[in-house]
């Protein structure tokens, strides 16, 4: 094993329930029914505009507005959370083994960067991948282009997301995937995969 690429959003930043209530407050803005933290986990989803689809009328309000709305809410509250237990602690564990931790999010560069400045954590990765937009698609091209270029066997990968989208990431790039349940989607939708509730349970699944 050579490099662990971490998903952000869910994974190490403990975002989703902040996802949750700005989705409910622009779901009342726009008329829509408002949806209990518990079915948020059963419908998130990426690409995002296709989990957007399931609760707004993109007739009404167009995926572009309702994507930048969010955003503009998103980014200064996420300043405001914590990280999830355990996470740089495993990072660093691994990191003195000498395996690259790799930051990989569907988020836009540059809103990424910015958190990882306020938390203080960008030294524990080598490298940070993230998006040119705000739409959070998909970060497979991003991730197979970081891959070709730096030369590295995808079967010596292990991506650490919360979500099915880190799977089809995973398989895509042909690496191994390790899900976190307490991210964006509900434990019941990741049983098809190894899953974590507890990231020191890392250490023993890379023995």
């Amino acid at each position: 094993m050579t490099h662990i690429f971490w998903d952000f959003n869910g994974t190490i930043l403990d975002d989703a329930r902040l996802c949750h209530d700005i989705l409910v407050d622009m779901l009342a803005e726009e008329g829509q029914p408002t949806v209990s933290y518990d079915e948020y986990l059963m419908i998130f989803d990426f690409p995002v505009e296709a989990y957007y689809a399931k609760v707004y009328d993109f007739s009404k309000t167009s995926f572009d507005v309702l994507a930048q709305r969010f955003i503009e809410r998103y980014q200064p509250q996420s300043l405001h959370l914590k990280l999830h237990d355990h996470v740089l602690t495993v990072i660093d564990h691994f990191a003195r083994q000498g395996i690259q931790n790799v930051l990989l999010s569907a988020s836009e560069q540059n809103n990424l960067l910015e958190q990882l400045e306020h938390y203080g954590i960008g030294h524990h990765f080598a490298h940070v991948l993230g998006t040119s937009n705000v739409h959070a698609a998909s970060k497979i091209d991003v991730a197979r282009q970081f891959i070709t270029n730096q030369k590295i066997d995808p079967s010596a990968i292990i991506l650490v997301g919360d979500t099915l989208h880190d799977a089809e990431v995973a398989e895509a790039l042909g690496c191994r995937v390790v899900l976190y349940t307490k991210g964006h989607q509900h434990p019941d939708r990741l049983t098809a995969y190894d899953n974590i509730d507890d990231f020191r349970q890392l250490i023993d699944i890379m023995k």
